[in-house]
């Protein structure tokens, strides 16, 4: 099944053995060595029983991974060689607007490129292709970062060559981040400011910098991916197509 992972098949295989279980005992310990190794391929057929036990969840997760929550005018793709991507732009609007519900002044948002696992072409987009975008249990995070924080952070996306964000614009020259501004104004060196990203690089994921050392952190305890579902869902409601365009919030010079 396409949306079942490792880890719930997993889980699931656990809970069957469950159910066969006698024992009082919360721990087990081995008895024995043995080895017998079992080949997962295209020959290994289904057991029955089991089919049976899980079937009933299996439909109900593809009738949910197959909803459309919204439509996008535009493929939503991330190229590996420009600085800013369409995908990367909506992912980015997306994370600002749905953190601004809870913190209105927040200021800006970051991701990076690796964190999105799909693009999203053009037609409807289902809550499916959403879980495959964002196929992590990461959460929303609002970080108070002082201006220093904030250069180290826009020197990293330079570095890497353009990262998605929404509320921030710079320039790359020669690796370099330049003409950094936040909410349309010049960074301020003495001042802090608050951005919207997630736990994983809140917490030194993708070797990012910058963010180890906030101000104030807050966990907004809202998965990344219910963001992106809610945000798409609304703007369908409004009436309103994912239409993400370029719009040069980072450029970047040869």
């Amino acid at each position: 099944m396409k949306y079942f992972t490792a880890r719930s098949c997993f889980a699931l295989f656990t809970i069957a053995l469950g159910l066969g279980s006698t024992s009082c005992h919360r721990y087990f310990s081995p008895q024995g060595q043995a080895y017998t190794q079992l080949q997962i391929d295209s020959t290994l057929t289904g057991d029955p029983s089991f089919v049976r036990l899980y079937a009933p969840y299996r439909l109900k997760l593809e009738a949910e991974m197959s909803r459309v929550v919204g439509h996008t005018d535009v493929d939503l793709t991330k190229p590996s060689n420009v600085p800013e991507t369409r995908l990367g732009n909506f992912f980015a609007d997306a994370l600002l607007a749905e953190g601004k519900k809870l913190y209105p002044d927040a200021e800006f948002s970051f991701g990076t490129k690796g964190g999105l696992r799909m693009e999203l072409q053009k037609g409807d987009i289902t809550v499916g292709k959403l879980f495959e975008l964002m196929p992590f249990e990461n959460e929303l995070v609002l970080l108070e970062l002082s201006g220093e924080n904030i250069e180290q952070l826009a020197q990293f996306i330079a570095a890497t060559g353009g990262q998605p964000v929404a509320g921030l614009r710079m320039q790359i020259k020669d690796g370099k981040a330049t003409g950094i501004t936040i909410g349309g104004k010049p960074l301020n060196p003495s001042r802090t400011y608050k951005l919207i990203t997630y736990d994983y690089l809140a917490n030194g994921g993708d070797n990012s910098r910058g963010l180890n050392n906030p101000v104030s952190r807050i966990n907004l305890g809202q998965k990344v991916r219910d963001a992106l579902i809610t945000y798409v869902s609304e703007q369908a409601r409004a009436g309103n197509h994912i239409n993400t365009q370029l719009d040069e919030r980072i450029i970047r010079y040869q």
